[in-house]
């Protein structure tokens, strides 16, 4: 529990540092499954004010906040959401990172134009309408039209990513500002030209089963 505290600290400080987050916008999330609780940033607190101990934690089950005198982030109801939903999914991350936030106030998706965004992503990365924040309207929507990709922009809104484990959350995350920029420099000279979805299939399978150590 105390390693996964820490794990969370560090995404959440992650977001600052790569460029994804202003003031206290945005917010980290772990799951460990095991204890049924997950750790998330605490309600409009500066990143440089978190540590693994001011942490909110949360019973997934229930909802029941654990930890006295610090409310959890606003999205607290979105990554319950997904952690009830989604086998395996351990970390999640919300971020309003500028590039990824552009193609999402135009409702339109980051095509699959690069071989990067096929090697992470395996598809385009989707992009919802826009959906009210009551309940648990946006997760619902996550899951409507999300595909494989381990992120989702939210029309008018920003982005959602998630992964096995909160690093790999925030690799989502950071990757999906990255191409958004990358695709966006590249409508200013033409149109992107799409990959087929054979050729970008041979990018994913070589980048999940094959890169890396």
């Amino acid at each position: 529990m105390e390693d996964l505290r820490l794990e969370v600290a560090k995404a959440n400080w992650a977001l600052p540092k790569a460029g994804l987050v202003t003031m206290h916008s945005g917010n980290a999330s772990g799951y460990d499954p095991d204890n049924d609780v997950l750790y998330i940033k605490p309600s409009g607190m500066d990143y440089d004010q978190i540590t693994p101990e001011n942490l909110v934690a949360v019973r997934v089950s229930d909802g029941k906040v654990l930890t006295e005198g610090i409310r959890p982030s606003v999205d607290l109801p979105h990554h319950l959401f997904l952690y009830r939903r989604i086998e395996g999914l351990r970390g999640v991350i919300h971020t309003h990172s500028n590039y990824a936030t552009a193609f999402a106030a135009v409702g339109k998706p980051v095509p699959l134009c690069l071989t990067a965004i096929a090697d992470e992503f395996g598809a385009e990365i989707p992009c919802a309408p826009y959906i009210d924040n009551e309940g648990e309207h946006i997760g619902e929507a996550i899951l409507k039209y999300r595909n494989r990709a381990p992120s989702i922009l939210m029309g008018n809104h920003g982005v959602f990513a998630w992964g096995n484990s909160p690093k790999s959350a925030v690799k989502a995350a950071v990757m999906t500002e990255d191409v958004a920029k990358t695709v966006w420099l590249a409508m200013q000279i033409g149109e992107p030209k799409p990959i087929p979805a054979e050729e970008a299939e041979k990018w994913y399978d070589r980048y999940h089963n094959r890169y890396g150590q």
